[in-house]
């Protein structure tokens, strides 16, 4: 079955969830331009703090900027209504760059060998649970049959936020409390999921950034665990980031990548927040797939990432 058959949505929903960002980002840019007919190095300057303002990172602005900066001294007397159409095809390049990989972890194929694992990571207070919630919902809607796993045992609110989840969405769940073992909740959760023959398992795990050195050995114990019913599990490493917090959902994914083999990203609540732009210096500086994004509080407004519909939806006046 293919991922893009499960996420469905309207282009709609897609626009009004990127509307704050689509309108921070062209006031701003408008502004950047203001008074100038052609391209030169105060516009190209304005436009640098315009894409840092709108928290696309350092990294990939001086990239894009340098890119334009090229394409302008190459073509004298370049107009500044021609730069929407500039950003734009440097924002869908480096999309394009990185998200045509050929790798195993683009695909939007889910494997034929079930149950599919993803193994959910991230601070809390991002949205994880929720995502999860969302992710059981689109799953169970698509005829598959799901079971989640609460391992993250560090907060006894997560496991009952779960466990909310589970009820609301009609899915089994495996869970044993706060401090039990996060590797025996993620084995007993496999081993239930194959006697049960469940299609997709999703398994929850704590996200405590201040004790690095733990989280990275509590991870890797819930892999090997996990292999040991699934040689090929997790499937999908999926980290939940909040598009809210701009630059610090960078920060936060320099951490887990350090700790574990991060295969994609779920960032939430892009509608309720004007830093949209992360979602471009994620996908450049990391290479990993921007596979889901939150645009709203209703079940079904977890979408799957379309980057050509992001950079349209973006640019759309």
């Amino acid at each position: 079955m293919n991922l893009r058959s499960i996420f469905g949505g309207s282009k709609s929903s897609f626009d009004i969830g990127l509307e704050k960002t689509r309108k921070g980002f062209f006031s701003r840019l408008a502004h950047a331009i203001s008074g100038k007919s052609t391209i030169d190095a105060e516009v190209l300057e304005n436009i640098e703090e315009t894409l840092i303002s709108s928290d696309v990172g350092i990294t990939t602005t001086v990239k894009i900027i340098e890119s334009l900066q090229k394409k302008v001294e190459a073509t004298k007397g370049v107009k500044t209504n021609d730069i929407y159409g500039m950003l734009k095809a440097e924002i869908s390049n480096l999309f394009t760059i990185h998200h045509s990989q050929s790798t195993i972890h683009n695909s939007l194929e889910l494997p034929k060998e079930k149950p599919y694992v993803i193994m959910v990571v991230g601070v809390n207070g991002v949205g994880k649970t929720t995502t999860i919630g969302k992710l059981a919902s689109h799953f169970k809607k698509s005829g598959l049959k799901v079971m989640l796993g609460a391992a993250d045992t560090f907060r006894a609110a997560a496991v009952d936020q779960l466990q909310i989840w589970a009820k609301r969405v009609d899915v089994p769940i495996v869970s044993r409390g706060m401090n039990a073992d996060p590797s025996a909740v993620a084995f007993d959760t496999l081993q239930s999921a194959v006697a049960q023959k469940m299609d997709v398992v999703i398994i929850d795990t704590a996200g405590r950034l201040h004790n690095k050195v733990g989280l990275m050995t509590e991870l890797s114990k819930i892999r090997r665990v996990m292999q040991k019913v699934i040689p090929t599990a997790p499937h999908e490493v999926l980290l939940v980031l909040d598009a809210s917090t701009g630059q610090n959902a960078i920060e936060q994914c320099k951490e887990f990548t350090k700790a574990t083999d991060v295969t994609a990203l779920a960032l939430t609540k892009l509608d309720g927040t004007a830093k949209g732009g992360v979602v471009i210096g994620i996908s450049d500086q990391f290479k990993i797939p921007v596979r889901y994004i939150g645009v709203g509080e209703k079940i079904d407004d977890l979408r799957l990432f379309d980057k050509d519909e992001f950079v349209e939806s973006l640019f759309k006046q």
